[in-house]
């Protein structure tokens, strides 16, 4: 028998892995690092760089002189597929009901239907007219969207035409499919789950929030031409739902407060609810576009946001840094993402230095679906003085003192260049 020791020691058990963290705990985590402040600093920037209360007026122009014309397209494909025909009237009151406010709904709707009813009766060069007033609203969403997201080149015009015109000819046989399917399941409800129907019904509200959410996340995705990511999509597509709903309760709360329409408008408050709804409709999506654009930097870490004497001529050096590091890849130069995301800085301040660059010959843009952005020159041949003169210190009688005293001209630019940047997760 072995002597017992005394001395002698257990191994020590093996620590135990660290249990995962719950779905809700990770996703609070998500939430707390999320930046807020910057988000909300950059759409406030945005609004006004952007233009997006004038772009929302615009919006809400087309859309008003459009809501017909789109309605009797509608209409023309209920006509052309009669097996379809009994959900026209569903479809009708569904588009009323959850896209305008309960208190103008009614209205809206009969005038809505009353005048595209009447808008068969028109001739070939009427319905040529209305064709084109429905396709001018999809097309300036385009243009305003891909302005958002600041797309150089949009899709040729026969492409988005073709495109959209599907779009307008499919949806309302897709909204008829869904509210079909959701008619069946609520009388299935009735008829087998008494106790649940309620619960339908309320499965049934939120599938028309999901709906909505999705529908929106297909735009900021699809119309664009560039590359959006799903879930930056998705994301911008819940905020507008969201953001939807809320505006709906606020103005409905609103009119029953506070009737000042109705007091001064008497039976024509309708009208001025409709535009008031149409443009608090079109800024929430403008401003999901602009949070979907600018959510790869936010979660970068848009760090630097310049205002410093002197931020275009330091960025104009920081961009060529970048760029004459990237000749040595196999594809030289960087799309204006890509030095966003290694500069740390929102795209739209890299414009002005960029711009700058470009008019001097120093860089230029790639014709390819990224839009390049390619250094031109030796930046060893190149003077400092050249760069100051466009982006820092204009060379006058007032400055000429200045001039004298700094060896701008005997300076290279490579001579002053920082060391290239790299952002978290730049590629």
């Amino acid at each position: 028998m072995t002597a017992f020791d005394p001395s002698a020691r257990a191994a020590p058990a093996p620590l135990a892995e660290a249990a995962p963290q719950p779905l809700w705990q990770r996703g609070w985590q998500k939430a707390r690092d999320f930046p807020w402040r910057t988000t909300w600093l950059t759409l406030r920037e945005r609004f006004a760089q952007d233009r997006l209360a004038v772009a929302a007026g615009s919006l809400t122009f087309t859309t008003t002189i459009s809501l017909v014309p789109l309605v009797t397209v509608a209409l023309a494909v209920f006509a052309l597929f009669p097996a379809f025909g009994a959900m026209e009237q569903r479809v009708q009151r569904w588009m009323v009901e959850a896209l305008v406010p309960d208190h103008i709904a009614r209205q809206v709707g009969r005038y809505l239907w009353q005048f595209a009813s009447q808008a068969g009766q028109i001739g070939l060069g009427g319905a040529v007219v209305l064709l084109v007033t429905a396709l001018a609203l999809v097309l300036t969403i385009d243009r305003q969207l891909n302005d958002i997201w600041r797309v150089p080149r949009l899709r040729p015009l026969a492409q988005r035409v073709l495109v959209y015109w599907a779009v307008l000819t499919l949806a309302p046989l897709v909204l008829a499919l869904m509210l079909s399917a959701s008619s069946y399941a609520l009388s299935v409800s009735r008829g087998w789950l008494p106790a649940a129907h309620q619960g339908v019904r309320w499965a049934l509200d939120a599938a028309g929030f999901v709906a909505l959410a999705l529908g929106m996340a297909a735009l900021y995705r699809y119309v664009p031409n560039a590359q959006v990511r799903l879930r930056h999509a998705l994301a911008g597509g819940v905020f507008v739902a969201l953001a939807f709903e809320l505006a709906q309760q606020a103005l409905a709360w609103y009119l029953r407060t506070v009737p000042t329409y109705s007091a001064v408008y008497g039976t024509f408050a309708t009208v001025p609810i409709l535009l008031v709804w149409l443009y608090l409709v079109w800024l929430i999506v403008l401003l999901g576009a602009v949070i979907v654009a600018y959510l790869p930097f936010l979660l970068a870490g848009v760090a630097r946001r310049g205002g410093t004497p002197g931020w275009p001529f330091q960025l104009a050096l920081e961009l060529l840094a970048e760029l004459q590091a990237s000749r040595t890849g196999e594809r030289p130069g960087l799309a204006l993402e890509a030095l966003a995301r290694r500069l740390r800085v929102d795209p739209l301040h890299l414009q002005q230095p960029l711009r700058a660059l470009q008019a001097l010959g120093w860089v230029g843009r790639l014709s390819d679906e990224e839009g390049r952005w390619v250094l031109l020159v030796d930046l060893h041949q190149r003077r400092l003085a050249e760069l100051a003169r466009v982006l820092w210190l204009a060379q006058d009688e007032a400055t000429a003192g200045v001039w004298r005293a700094l060896p701008l001209e005997a300076t290279t630019v490579a001579a002053v260049l920082p060391p290239p940047r790299r952002a978290p997760g730049a590629p």
